[in-house]
């Protein structure tokens, strides 16, 4: 039943760290180089995270990406999960706390990372998909 089935099996595994001293610049390559869109920061704790909207939105206030750190722009504190813990909590505590990413934690050290595209990709009934034509009862693009 998918309610039942634990965190660690959508999980994405190992998860990347970096430390708080690590400048947007370097976490731009590695979010290039690695195809991941966050990085979290610090291992035993978790320090925080970042995601690639961060940056962006750093780059975007001028701040140069050469000498802004992490850990000055890293969300805090993180909201984890522990990977025996089910896919449906996964799903509850991003939405209750409005999270995308959740690192999953083992005594405290980062193990993996479920997405909110992990959940989709998990749960296709809650996916939508795009029709290639609109229905044909629908005029004007008026929906009810």
């Amino acid at each position: 039943m998918a309610d039942e089935t634990p965190v660690s099996e959508i999980m994405s595994s190992p998860v990347k760290t970096v430390g708080k001293d690590a400048t947007v610049e370097e976490v731009a390559r590695v979010f290039a180089e690695e195809g991941v869109g966050s990085l979290i920061i610090g291992e035993d704790p978790i320090d925080g995270i970042i995601t690639e909207y961060d940056v962006v939105k750093s780059i975007g206030q001028g701040k140069d990406p050469a000498d802004t750190t992490v850990g000055q722009l890293m969300s805090e504190p993180v909201v984890t999960i522990r990977p025996d813990d089910t896919v449906e909590n996964a799903g509850d505590r991003m939405g209750n706390n409005g999270v995308k990413k959740l690192p999953v934690t083992e005594g405290g050290e980062p193990v993996g990372i479920v997405t909110t595209t992990d959940l989709a990709h998990f749960l296709p009934h809650h996916r939508l998909e795009m029709a290639g034509q609109t229905e044909e009862d629908v005029s004007d693009g008026e929906f009810e």
